[in-house]
């Protein structure tokens, strides 16, 4: 049977399933009625798999897509693990929301699923961040939470994020064997959708106050605030969920004079003002950029829909905005803690093996212990509870524009990173320096870091292919230079093999197995390649470095290190 013959047969599947609702079968009507097979395919070739971070994909009617049946079986699965892993004790759990299209409808499709099992609810009354989601679980002891968002995906996309006890996304074993029981459910008539009202409770505003108490505390440098509190700061929620907290937290630290992109703070899941709502894009940022132009702010930032990930403007020199990207930003963040921070042998950091190594260069220099993880918050998470009883857990973060200060959200947090960010700028104003004069600081002190990623979307069944066939091509027929640089050390996270190209000796990568594959060249570039975990695209991240001996070399440096990330680029997609 070929993929169009599987595709039919699966989409009748669903016309004839009693389950279905009419609104649904139409749809799938209409697609098996169609002379281009390419929807239906798409819609129906396989069933969208419940990952180690739950679901994301397209919505829409069909197996491959986010629904309310799809959504349904998430559930149940879960839903059927959390009973048989919690017998002895009431099950609860938590929901929040994001403002995209459907996102509200399948979080109560959510809520009716899991309170049909038995299974006690506490459901935000309107859309809130991601990372109160993770703080929800734990406030309220909960077992388990769901969230409904595609993060910064394009508005067509919707997901499913599944939370553990701890606060964090699933990670083994609890992640493989909900998927196990997610893929046990062969029929929609084994989900109870008819919700038991008795057992749904709505979130009540004590848990955001004791949140903004979590930020406050964790915030140094709160009289430098009160000195500096009315520093023109410009945000965007992007038309997501930021609007609804990261305002308020800046207010009740202390600041004044945040002003919001009123264009993008109306929650909205067409998200009508971006081509997407991603703050990793420049052009996803253009009208912040501008307002803090006119408004002569000292910083701009800008959250995804879900608020787990942030995006920030300065001025360079020139008093000339541009976008940090995720390592400045979050080196710049670390520089910080560190320096206000009193330290002893227990405080670590933690970042992913594709975040800038500037964090760790800084580490080594404040006597603080750095841990890298594969990518993904919950593996840091994960982290932060095997050391919990024997380390102090300090602060981490991703290259993607996801950080993470203290342990109250086991999850990146975008709402507290702004609260950082911004007390960060008061503190440069009060050393009458800028966020920039700090960066150039950092690059002297322990060496000019420089990023670039490239993206390679490929969409659908033959995209999937494409992006398998590309990890093979470069497992097998591996780079030997960069910019004519010679590769001298090569890491397979799948096989757990670092091998020396130069002594031909080999150890073991002490982490678990992952689709992954890094290259390091004579000169300390780096190069890392992987397959995304949540869109359709395989990811290239390029890091290039070099010594700044002072500011006034901060121009040429910069415009060399750029030139030798896009050729490397051209390499790469070539």
């Amino acid at each position: 049977m070929d993929i169009v013959e599987k595709s039919r047969a699966s989409a009748n599947a669903w016309l004839n399933d009693p389950v279905i609702d009419a609104s649904t079968k139409s749809e799938v009507s209409d697609m098996l009625h169609h002379t281009d097979s390419k929807l239906l395919v798409d819609s129906f070739y396989k069933d969208l798999e419940f990952g180690t971070g739950g679901l994301r994909g397209i919505m829409g009617a069909g197996s491959n897509c986010v629904n309310r049946y799809t959504i349904g079986k998430a559930t149940q699965g879960l839903a059927n693990y959390l009973k048989r892993s919690f017998p002895a004790a009431p099950v609860k759990v938590a929901i929040a929301f994001d403002s995209r299209n459907r996102s509200k409808e399948l979080a109560h499709v959510t809520a009716s699923v899991f309170s049909a099992n038995g299974i006690e609810v506490h459901i935000f009354e309107a859309l809130r961040p991601t990372p109160l989601l993770s703080f929800a679980i734990r406030y309220l002891g909960c077992q388990s939470g769901v969230v409904i968002t595609a993060s910064h995906n394009p508005k067509e996309y919707n997901g499913y994020k599944a939370y553990w006890t701890d606060g964090a996304q699933l990670i083994p074993p609890h992640d493989e064997a909900v998927i196990n029981e997610v893929n046990a459910i062969t029929s929609f008539d084994m989900i109870k959708f008819k919700a038991d009202e008795d057992k749904i409770f709505t979130i009540s505003s004590e848990l955001e106050d004791a949140y903004y108490k979590q930020v406050a505390a964790a915030v140094p440098s709160l009289e430098i605030i009160r000195k500096h509190n009315d520093i023109p700061i410009v945000f965007s929620g992007l038309h997501g969920t930021g609007s609804t907290m990261v305002p308020e937290c800046l207010s009740r630290l202390g600041f004044t004079n945040c002003i919001t992109v009123a264009e993008q703070a109306q929650p909205d899941g067409s998200f009508p003002t971006v081509a997407s709502p991603n703050p990793e894009e420049q052009s996803a940022m253009q009208m912040a950029l501008q307002l803090a132009k006119e408004k002569n702010a000292e910083l701009v930032m800008a959250t995804d829909p879900d608020a787990d990930r942030v995006g920030i403007g300065i001025k360079d020199s020139k008093g000339d905005f541009f976008l940090l990207n995720g390592n400045q930003a979050f080196s710049l963040m670390i520089w910080f803690i560190l320096r206000n921070l009193e330290r002893n042998d227990r405080h670590y950091i933690a970042k992913t093996i594709v975040t800038t190594e500037l964090v760790d260069e800084m580490a080594k220099y404040f006597g603080v212990t750095c841990y890298n993880t594969l990518t993904g918050f919950k593996y840091i998470a994960a982290l932060i509870n095997e050391l919990e009883d024997t380390k102090t857990f300090i602060a981490a973060g991703e290259e993607s524009y996801g950080y993470m200060v203290g342990d109250f959200v086991r999850d990146k947090d975008a709402v507290s990173a702004c609260a950082f960010f911004a007390a960060m700028a008061a503190a440069a104003k009060d050393e009458k320096k800028t966020l920039f004069d700090w960066l150039v600081e950092i690059y002297q002190e322990h060496g000019f870091y420089k990023e670039g990623l490239v993206n390679v979307v490929r969409k659908g069944a033959d995209g999937a292919r494409e992006i398998k066939e590309l990890m093979t091509q470069f497992r097998t027929s591996p780079p030997v230079s960069f910019n004519n640089e010679k590769v001298v050390r090569a890491l397979d996270y799948q096989a757990q093999i670092e091998k020396d190209l130069i002594s031909g000796t080999q150890k073991e990568i002490i982490l678990p197995a992952s689709d992954v594959l890094q290259f390091y060249t004579e000169k300390g570039t780096k190069i890392s390649v992987r397959p995304s975990g949540t869109e359709p695209k395989i990811k290239f991240y390029i890091s290039v470095s070099d010594k700044l001996s002072s500011p006034d070399e901060y121009e040429l440096k910069n415009r060399e290190l750029d030139f030798r990330i896009e050729s490397i680029k051209k390499q790469l997609i070539t």
